[in-house]
């Protein structure tokens, strides 16, 4: 096995990156100072793998790592980005396998490879709308510019466009006087390359998220998330949790949703292949468009040159790559709890639960069956019910995706939390990533979420501190 998966990582011309892979996934402490750990505290691997695992896992980081380039180049192997793109790596998204940031133009940030926007419109036909009743599409995209705004193209071609924000600050008073800055944003899509958005266009803005601990969230079984739903609130606690239902290419079904801001993917390799092809524009074995998002009123893009090849299946990023990034992402571990006996942290997990943040964010949860051992029957503190819930006018996108509505979101899972600013070099939290501190996360809940932050402004100064201990400790 060991031989294969060599052969596999030099056939395909990929250099081996060993640090922040192998070395990443078991550090020592004599690999260097604490910052330098913290760095890489989403990019270790979960214990047990075997060793034919953990060099599948690195292999996968490789890959995951790896910088495409346009069609045609020296190196099949390598070529097939595009035509046009966000990225050039998955690790150009989730730089440490953290989580993105929003453009700042104001701040001298003008540019996120880490931040994009989703596009679609309503169905225009009755064709659309059995698509998307029926679950194979769960939007229709921009008849222009498709289903994303894709920030870079390669040479001979321009870039669809760029992201647009500007921010209007509000000040929130919390019991005790402490005053807090929310900053609003108005996205939009500016220097449009192919004439303009469809009149009815709808825009969702989204940052990456962090990767550690996906291989056990796709492990919990379907009936635990059924059993968390309450889409008709019957308990009366005001919370209504529901599922998304979409389609899995991988599966050739309908399924629950649990991958995405929205709950839009079903399983990890649906998730990681639509990226290759929507972020990156390369052909995949369930996604096999040469060029990406491109549509028909984008000639140029579709007469690009792509990097199919007889060699790797007719794709640019066929199953063996493919596979040993979906091994890396499953693999990857969320970071252990930190100061988990301190006074203030075992108080704000008291406060966490009495104000009813746990009603969503789900402090346990078990894994079901798996072929890996190392992810089934676990028990795991991710503290998400990974269900759909209404978080208010404030979060809205307006913007449906299957059977999520504009005003829905999936609890984002909340470990490794604490370890946000070390691993990513700044704060930004929520889909967009609005939020510079917990507070304002915390303070942007709306609906469903309501009554949980409007306790959170009224809690002493003392205790408030204590809740934001205990978030900094996941």
């Amino acid at each position: 096995m060991l031989r294969r998966l060599y052969s596999l990582f030099t056939a395909l011309a990929l250099p081996f990156l060993c640090t922040g892979s192998a070395l990443a996934a078991e550090p020592r402490p004599d690999q260097g100072e604490q910052r330098s750990l913290d760095r890489r505290a989403f990019s270790r691997f979960l214990p047990g793998l075997s060793a034919d695992e953990k060099m599948g896992a690195a292999v996968g980081n490789g890959f995951f790592k790896r910088l495409w380039v346009s069609s045609p180049s020296s190196t099949q192997a390598s070529d097939g980005l595009g035509p046009l793109f966000n990225a050039r790596a998955c690790s150009g998204c989730h730089a440490r396998n953290g989580r993105g940031r929003p453009p700042d133009p104001d701040n001298g940030y003008e540019h996120s490879p880490s931040f994009f926007l989703r596009l679609s419109i309503p169905p225009q036909t009755a064709q659309d709308e059995h698509d998307r009743q029926s679950g194979r599409l769960s939007v229709i995209g921009d008849p222009t510019y498709g289903t994303q705004l894709q920030s870079a193209a390669v040479p001979g071609l321009k870039a669809e466009g760029r992201v647009g924000v500007t921010w209007t600050e509000e000040t929130v008073t919390l019991a005790g006087g402490e005053r807090v800055s929310l900053r609003h944003p108005t996205w939009s899509a500016r220097d449009l390359a192919y004439g303009p958005l469809s009149p009815q266009i709808m825009i969702s803005p989204r940052m990456t998220p962090q990767l550690p601990g996906l291989g056990l969230l796709e492990a919990v079984p379907d009936t635990t998330l059924l059993n968390l739903a309450d889409p008709d609130d019957r308990d009366n606690d005001g919370i209504s949790g529901r599922t998304n239902r979409v389609w899995s290419a991988r599966e050739h079904a309908m399924r629950i949703g649990r991958f995405g801001w929205k709950a839009g993917q079903p399983t990890l390799d649906d998730q990681n292949q639509s990226a290759f092809n929507g972020d990156i524009g390369l052909s995949t074995p369930l996604f096999p468009q040469a060029h990406g998002d491109c549509t028909a009123a984008q000639p140029s893009c579709l007469a690009a040159p792509h990097g199919n090849s007889v060699q790797f299946d007719s794709l640019e990023a066929p199953k063996a790559v493919t596979d040993s990034v979906l091994l890396f992402v499953r693999a990857l571990a969320p970071p252990s709890r930190r100061n988990r006996t301190d006074p203030a942290v075992m108080a704000g997990e008291q406060l966490f639960s009495q104000i009813g943040c746990s009603g969503c964010h789900r402090p346990h949860l078990r894994t079901g069956s798996s072929p890996y051992p190392w992810l089934a029957h676990q028990d795991i503190a991710p503290f998400t019910d990974l269900l759909l819930h209404d978080m208010g006018d404030d979060l809205a996108d307006l913007r449906p995706e299957a059977l999520a509505s504009g005003h829905e979101w999936r609890t984002p899972p909340l470990w490794g939390l604490g370890m946000t600013k070390a691993v990513s070099g700044t704060e930004s939290y929520l889909h967009d990533g609005r939020a510079r501190t917990l507070t304002e996360a915390v303070l942007w809940h709306g609906g469903e979420a309501r009554r949980a932050r409007e306790a959170f402004r009224e809690l002493p100064a003392k205790d408030r501190a204590a809740l934001l201990d205990f978030l900094r400790s996941l």
